[in-house]
């Protein structure tokens, strides 16, 4: 999550990473992410607005109280289809309406109000310092992982916070 990112669309998705990691790194990781993404049925894009995701992880938060795990992992994915395929941007409410409606969530009412970003502004500063990419995996309120990761890597942290408990 990016706070300082402007509200509503946003800026250039590719421009925006482009000046981030620079050109030549995107130039080289675009291709091995679009391959491994094929091979889990995932068409990325790298098209599109990045705007502030402030209250996308609202939804997510509030997604997990209504619904629990089953309703939060599918807004989830509806919103990354947004992002990652669709060239949504984040930071438009009637996209996150829309998306979060697909997972079957109302967000409306949600969006209108200030539920959950208290929440959302705890996470960022217990969290926020150590993320450098996105998905960010926290584990066990103890460990995190920034950035895609393989399966091996996810399994040895599950691994070693089963065997500090």
């Amino acid at each position: 999550m990016n706070p300082s990112a402007p509200e509503g669309k946003g800026v250039n998705k590719l421009e925006m990473y482009n000046q981030k990691f620079g050109a030549d790194r995107i130039a080289k990781m675009i291709p091995q992410m679009e391959a491994t993404g094929k091979k889990h049925g995932i068409n990325f894009s790298y098209g599109g607005y990045t705007g502030n995701t402030f209250d996308s992880h609202r939804i997510i938060a509030a997604a997990k109280e209504q619904g629990g795990n089953k309703l939060q992992d599918a807004v989830v994915e509806s919103l990354f289809k947004a992002y990652f395929e669709d060239e949504q941007s984040m930071g438009e409410h009637s996209v996150l309406i829309d998306y979060a409606g697909r997972a079957g969530m109302d967000v409306t009412a949600l969006l209108e109000s200030t539920d959950f970003g208290n929440e959302v502004r705890q996470e960022m500063k217990s969290f926020g310092q150590n993320c450098t990419g996105v998905p960010m995996f926290i584990i066990d309120n103890k460990y995190s992982l920034s950035g895609a990761q393989e399966a091996d890597t996810l399994l040895s942290v599950f691994q070693q916070a089963c065997e500090k408990d």
